[in-house]
């Protein structure tokens, strides 16, 4: 049961689920200002869901488990893999990103590191360490040439 929920979805919500809470229960007067940070928070929400789209693209075209607690049968570094090791993750944290903007939550704000803290510690570092000891040399040489987030 663990297992299904604590994923990066449910941590996902959980986030914006206190942004939001922020934003309806202590707005405190505060805001980014009219027009753009919609603009900006609807981009980054639209660029964060086509990221994952993307990326669950790939993992199906190699017929690999997109399960972040398992081992993948093979090495994803096609398409977005190119430019991100965790083009997923990366969206996920997009998406917290436009809907705080979004919603005008500035005290939110600081959830979005803690949010890629959590992901890098609950599942980004152990993923890596199985990759390392299953593909050896290729997730050391993918690991150099292309980066963890950007």
């Amino acid at each position: 049961m663990l297992k299904w929920i604590d994923l990066p979805p449910i941590w996902l919500i959980g986030f914006v689920a206190a942004a939001w809470w922020q934003k309806t229960y202590y707005p405190m007067g505060l805001g980014f200002g009219p027009g753009w940070a919609d603009l900006l928070g609807g981009l980054l929400v639209g660029g964060g869901l086509v990221l994952m789209f993307m990326a669950v693209a790939e993992f199906r075209r190699h017929r690999t488990t997109v399960m972040p607690h398992e081992t993948p049968e093979r090495l994803i570094t096609s398409g977005i893999f190119k430019r991100s090791r965790n083009p997923i993750y990366l969206g996920d944290s997009m998406i917290l990103a436009g809907l705080i903007l979004y919603w005008d939550a500035v005290l939110a704000l600081p959830l979005i590191p803690v949010f890629v803290w959590v992901l890098e510690r609950r599942f980004i570092i152990p993923e890596e360490g199985r990759m390392r000891r299953k593909f050896l040399a290729d997730f050391a040489r993918y690991t150099q040439q292309t980066r963890r987030w950007l």
